[in-house]
């Protein structure tokens, strides 16, 4: 598939809502003001707080709210009444108290809200050369501005558990909300409630790992609350909503990246639920997957450790090893990340418009792209994956890595090499002798040495300004 028809497809996924998902739109400019002529249902308040209803409102009960010029503040009230109502009778968990919801414009949210706060100057240093390894970004641009700007473009909503409420962001001048928003981050509500989900992620990997059951339960129920919006239910939503994140510009690479809790995530989720059904899914919290790997291919749950791999500081004195506080001191990007930096160039504007070196898109038995799970994060070069570390280096103003991964096999460890060198080529690289690599200064942002050797089942990479730098960063 051509890189046209690639972006052609992504583009179409970038509609979002809960967190970063694909938002369902459905639902009238103004819901009927009387429950359906053929219902059967009683309607009437119950005698004690029940599932399926909540402040006044049954999950299935029609709205007298007019959607398209916006809410206000009794319309909301209902409105969020009745998505707590709902998610109570899709997850068959009670909300024991309401849940504070505030709508702000997507201007609010960029000021208030999309900002990364201030980094260390290693957190920076160290978070710029684990994007440029993965020819996301570019050593000339900030990869942190790079992921606030793609967060204030296309983030929806959010729940802060420290304070227990809910921000939805309205795209249109008179406070509007998108139900699966909505219901998605009622979801993670009832988690943080009755769950141990406060999960502690030190590196890229093992935050998509824990994400991947938090932000997966999340986006496999407000799947299910879509599929009913316009079918079963009326819904609040405004038929416009969801055709756009907001404008911006999208980083698709770094989006990729971060959409993988959603994408496998819920597949993920989906997979323990046809096993076991929502219990399965709330025993998951006392054993979350140890990678993301186990998230993208759920057989693996439980059985496929990952390896701790061993990459010995080979450098000479001039190179200092980059080790910011709060985190792991190595970068650990996972399957996630590997799909990132393999799916990018399908997207990426400026080369090779031909090329692509995998599609990481997910379509199902009929050739259409899976609305719930768009991504597919276990493609052929990265499914063997199993395990990482990425030693960042610096000397004065000059940066480095050396990267080692562990695969399956030494079939899966050849099969990432040889892509990868692939990769190496689209941006531009030369081979020298030895394994080593050279993308020329000018020939595009990534301009840079790189050593690539492989040994059974382990890929180590060596990356340093000058072919002459790369034993002093990581001597053979």
């Amino acid at each position: 598939m051509t890189r046209r028809i690639l972006a052609v497809a992504f583009v179409a996924l970038v509609v979002l809502a809960g967190c970063q998902s694909p938002a369902v739109t459905g639902g009238d400019s103004a819901e009927p003001t009387t429950a359906p002529a053929t219902s059967d249902f009683d309607y009437a308040d119950p005698a004690a707080d029940t599932l399926g209803w909540e402040g006044g409102y049954w999950y299935n009960e029609s709205l007298p709210v007019t959607v398209d010029d916006g809410l206000n503040e009794t319309e909301r009230e209902q409105v969020v009444n009745r998505s707590m109502a709902r998610v109570e009778h899709l997850r068959g968990i009670e909300f024991d108290e309401s849940v504070p919801v505030e709508v702000i414009s997507r201007s609010t949210y960029r000021e208030q809200y999309a900002g990364g706060g201030s980094s260390s100057d290693a957190m920076r240093t160290f978070d710029n050369v684990k994007f440029e390894a993965l020819f996301l970004v570019g050593e000339r641009n900030d990869s942190l501005a790079v992921q606030d700007e793609n967060r204030g473009s296309n983030v929806l909503g959010f729940y802060t558990p420290r304070d227990d409420r809910i921000v939805v962001i309205s795209e249109s001048e008179t406070p509007t909300i998108d139900e699966n928003t909505l219901g998605h981050e009622l979801m993670h509500a009832l988690q943080f409630r009755n769950f141990d989900a406060n999960f502690s992620s030190a590196t890229r990997d093992q935050s998509n790992a824990n994400n991947g059951l938090i932000e997966g339960e999340a986006s496999f129920l407000d799947s299910q609350y879509g599929e009913r919006c316009g079918a079963e239910w009326g819904c609040a939503t405004p038929e416009s909503s969801g055709e756009g994140g907001g404008g911006g510009d999208i980083h698709f690479g770094v989006y990729m990246l971060k959409y993988f809790p959603y994408s496998a995530g819920s597949a993920f989720v989906e997979h323990v639920y046809d096993g076991g059904g929502w219990d399965a899914v709330a025993g998951v919290y006392d054993d979350p997957p140890a990678s993301s790997e186990q998230v993208s291919q759920p057989e693996k749950y439980g059985r496929d450790q990952p390896t701790d791999v061993s990459l010995p500081d080979k450098s000479s004195d001039d190179w200092e090893r980059v080790t910011p506080s709060g985190r792991a001191p190595y970068g650990e990007v996972g399957v996630g990340g590997l799909t990132a930096m393999f799916g990018y160039p399908a997207y990426e504007q400026d080369r090779h418009p031909q090329s692509a070196l995998l599609n990481p898109l997910n379509y199902d038995e009929n050739g259409s792209i899976v609305q719930s799970s768009p991504f597919d994060y276990a493609t052929e070069p990265v499914a063997g994956w199993d395990g990482e570390k990425l030693w960042v280096y610096e000397n004065g103003n000059e940066t480095a890595y050396t990267w080692r991964l562990a695969f399956d096999s030494s079939g899966d460890a050849r099969e990432f090499a040889r892509t990868y060198r692939r990769l190496l080529q689209y941006w531009g690289a030369e081979q020298r002798s030895n394994g080593v690599w050279r993308i020329p200064e000018g020939e595009s942002e990534f301009a840079d040495a790189f050593r690539v050797t492989r040994s059974a089942s382990e890929v180590t990479i060596v990356n340093a300004p000058t072919p002459g730098d790369l034993g002093d960063v990581h001597s053979r």
